[in-house]
């Protein structure tokens, strides 16, 4: 143990003198927060929408005006030819109203409105789609076009997140990424300089095994990712106004535990990477675009297409993630998400052991 506390001091040390390092520590992970928690945005809004309408009467004007009370269009020129306004990017949908619209309902007849939207996009294009026909029927029903007394009336109420904060969807997702992506990226750095500057050598040399110096330096780099932790948690609950909503438990004590498999992995791949350059595009290959893509963060889990998705399996941001939202959005507590904290408990054990096969090898020169 004195050994492993050694090498653990030993890392802190050479930590604190490195400037570059302390900034890709604090700075990044910052900026980081900032980027994905101001930039990312899963609802679609003021999208830009042509109305052409040669009715031009009264009712028709009611029913433009009602599309963009809904605060989600943005209202932009129509030109004489809607398709100009689709293929010139200007709008992403146009909304076409007949000459004889008023005239029919007057008439208590049935007319066809044209909406025409830009489907490059499909999710945007749903949104579009759902949202002007779910406009209408309003429209209709407010007019008195359709009976409002319907035999059955559901009643919706939104739980958890009644003010659909997007924040608090997106930022306890990006501290996940966050702390997977620079403590093993720290780790990773640690251990590949040992080989460049030929220090390992030293390593070997000695009776420090390769279980000790594993411990040493993840013991070092896990009192970093907790001062990651602390920084990027508290300065993102301040910026974004996040508040904690049930339990903290299960998150102080997976934390500690999600940073130990992202120090291990971050390890485990120093171990085999002969170059830093090597170590930062591992991290950054496999690290960062499976916590981002197959992790949940932005896309459910269940779209991930098949095989991929036994990848999501094996990615400890999957599960640190629901923990986050947990602890930020839904407020359950251990009931919720002890087989969360158990998979990353599960997987940082076993990053130790391939970490520490790796760095025996290394020993060997196999």
């Amino acid at each position: 143990m004195k050994r492993i506390l050694s090498q653990c001091v030993k890392e802190l040390a050479q930590f604190r003198r490195d400037r570059l390092t302390l900034a890709l520590a604090f700075v990044l992970p910052l900026m980081t927060l900032l980027i994905f928690g101001f930039a990312i945005r899963l609802e679609a809004k003021d999208i830009p929408l042509a109305v052409q309408d040669f009715d031009n009467s009264i009712l028709s004007h009611h029913y433009s005006d009602r599309l963009f009370a809904t605060n989600q269009f943005q209202p932009v020129p129509t030109p004489a030819n809607p398709e100009i306004a689709l293929d010139g990017n200007v709008a992403r949908a146009v909304v076409i109203i007949p000459p004889d619209f008023s005239r029919q309902i007057a008439a208590g007849n049935s007319t066809d409105v044209q909406v025409i939207v830009d489907g490059s996009d499909a999710n945007n294009a749903r949104v579009i789609k759902n949202s002007i026909k779910a406009t209408t029927r309003s429209f209709l029903e407010t007019e008195g076009l359709i009976p409002t007394s319907n035999p059955i009336k559901a009643e919706t109420r939104l739980w958890f997140n009644p003010g659909r904060q997007e924040s608090l969807y997106i930022v306890p997702g990006v501290y996940a990424v966050v702390l997977w992506i620079f403590p093993s990226l720290l780790a990773a750095i640690a251990m590949v300089r040992e080989k460049e500057k030929g220090t390992i050598l030293q390593v070997y040399a000695s009776d420090l095994s390769a279980a000790e110096l594993i411990l040493g330096k993840a013991l070092a780099y896990l009192v970093v990712g907790m001062g990651i932790a602390v920084v990027v948690m508290g300065l993102g609950s301040l910026i974004f106004q996040l508040s904690l909503a049930g339990d903290p438990t299960p998150l102080l004590v997976s934390t500690p535990l999600y940073l130990w498999a992202s120090v291990m992995f971050g390890l485990m791949l120093g171990a085999r990477a002969n170059t830093q350059n090597a170590a930062v595009q591992g991290v950054s290959l496999v690290g960062f675009l499976t916590a981002l893509l197959l992790s949940g963060f932005i896309y459910p889990v269940s779209n991930i297409p098949f095989p991929l998705s036994l990848i999501s399996n094996i990615v400890p941001a999957r599960y640190f993630i629901l923990i986050t939202r947990d602890a930020y959005v839904r407020g359950v507590g251990w009931v919720g998400v002890w087989f969360d904290l158990v998979m990353i408990a599960g997987l940082g054990f076993v990053l130790f052991n391939v970490a520490k096969k790796n760095l025996q090898r290394m020993q060997l020169g196999e």
